[in-house]
């Protein structure tokens, strides 16, 4: 996934940055620190965790592969925010082999769940490496946009297979193991005691739209980051969107 920051790839980010950053100003109000604790589980090569670092706060990434973590400690040294980024090798599932528990005042599980075998379990270790009162970002592929895109492409039976799967595929070709609803989502996350504070549609239109009408057309780059934001919120888009996005926050 591209940098949050680069204005091409925020097409695909930008919402969930932004609401990113004010949890994180909020938790920074809240504690009266300014520099958090952030553990992102699947962060990879840092494009969620760079950006992080760069606002000054501290950052732990862990992620199963070698590969990204070398390349998120080029990136965070590109960056110059070396000394705020630090890669451990694990993932969600063993994820208090590698980290503390309770010692995060937000928790990044990105791109995460569509790949665990036990997504509950995955939500539930996300949720106590939180400090009380920190926050979840939780974002995870959704049905209903690899639905309409099966079907925009014209494959109209993949399209109605991945609708009736249990996991949201659409065939054995499908390199996606596992989709999710909004519902689905939330319950996950309702189970574990936190409190949703918010659902975003991500990916709602970017996916759609034909990528030289953005690269060409004056200002259609910032029109449609407009329309993404203005749409994200709205759960009628919910169920389109390729992407879910859920915030919660930790229970004192």
């Amino acid at each position: 996934m591209p940098d949050p920051m680069r204005p091409r790839a925020s097409l695909r980010t930008a919402v969930v940055w932004e609401v990113l950053k004010d949890a994180l100003d909020r938790r920074v109000k809240a504690t009266g620190r300014e520099a958090l604790d952030v553990l992102d589980t699947g962060g990879g090569s840092g494009n969620f965790a760079v950006p992080v670092a760069r606002l000054g706060h501290r950052v732990t990434v862990v992620d199963p592969s070698p590969n990204a973590l070398f390349a998120l400690e080029r990136r965070a040294a590109e960056a110059g925010v070396a000394d705020r980024v630090r890669g451990v090798q694990g993932d969600v599932l063993g994820l208090f082999d590698v980290v503390e528990r309770g010692g995060y005042d937000a928790v990044l599980c990105h791109g995460v769940l569509e790949y665990v075998e036990d997504p509950a379990e995955g939500v539930r270790n996300a949720v106590d490496a939180l400090r009380s009162e920190g926050a979840l970002s939780l974002l995870a592929a959704g049905l209903g946009g690899a639905v309409l895109a099966r079907a925009l492409a014209g494959h109209f039976t993949e399209a109605r297979r991945a609708l009736g799967d249990p996991a949201g595929r659409w065939g054995d070709g499908d390199p996606v193991p596992r989709r999710f609803t909004a519902e689905q989502l939330t319950e996950l996350v309702a189970a574990t005691g936190v409190e949703v504070g918010a659902v975003h549609g991500v990916r709602v239109f970017a996916d759609l739209v034909p990528g030289v009408l953005v690269d060409t057309e004056p200002g259609a780059l910032d029109a449609l980051l407009k329309l993404e934001a203005a749409a994200a919120e709205l759960p009628a888009f919910h169920s389109v969107a390729t992407q879910l996005h859920v915030l919660g926050e930790k229970r004192a």
